[in-house]
């Protein structure tokens, strides 16, 4: 016979509420979620239709770094790949909110889309976006799996490096 409390904790579960698994993830990884940055224009952040979240695009900013500058020129593969990871880490609050709090919530990542601030010779924009490919399926495991697109571009707003944008599922 269960008791009342592992019946509460296992439909809970169930349910999507009370379960941490994300949260217990991120620890595990030592990852501590930023804060939600405010849109840098006149847009929303997060838009939730039915059981889809789409997330406007993020920007490579974080606790005051701020990666800059163009792919091929100023910057290399491996510096791409952070910002794009450093982007994937700025959904995450975003989701969470859109989620009540609780990321356990995300069935999975659709669609990322990665725009590059590159020069016109630049061609290794699938290496760059695998900074935040990765880290969505270092994060949710199977489900952080999605489709994508990476497309090099002449600038970015402000003249940062990348910015990613995201559609999860959610329950």
């Amino acid at each position: 016979m269960e008791s009342f409390a592992l019946t509460k904790f296992l439909r809970n579960t169930e349910d999507g509420y009370m379960s941490e698994r994300i949260e217990r993830r991120l620890k595990e990884l030592g990852i501590t979620l930023p804060k939600i940055q405010a849109p840098w224009a006149n847009y929303v952040s997060v838009v939730v239709t039915g059981s889809l979240v789409y997330l406007s695009g993020q920007l490579p900013s974080l606790d005051g770094v701020l990666i800059k500058g163009k792919l091929g020129a100023e910057l290399s593969v491996d510096q791409g790949r952070e910002a794009a990871r450093m982007c994937a880490l700025n959904m995450l609050p975003h989701l969470r909110e859109a989620c009540g709090g609780n990321l356990d919530r995300v069935v999975r990542c659709v669609e990322i889309g990665g725009f590059l601030n590159a020069t016109q010779e630049f061609t290794e924009h699938p290496l760059v976006l695998n900074g935040a490919s990765e880290f969505l399926v270092e994060v949710f495991g199977e489900a952080g799996r999605h489709t994508r697109f990476a497309v090099g571009v002449a600038s970015l707003p402000f003249n940062f490096a990348v910015e990613v944008k995201g559609i999860f599922e959610i329950h």
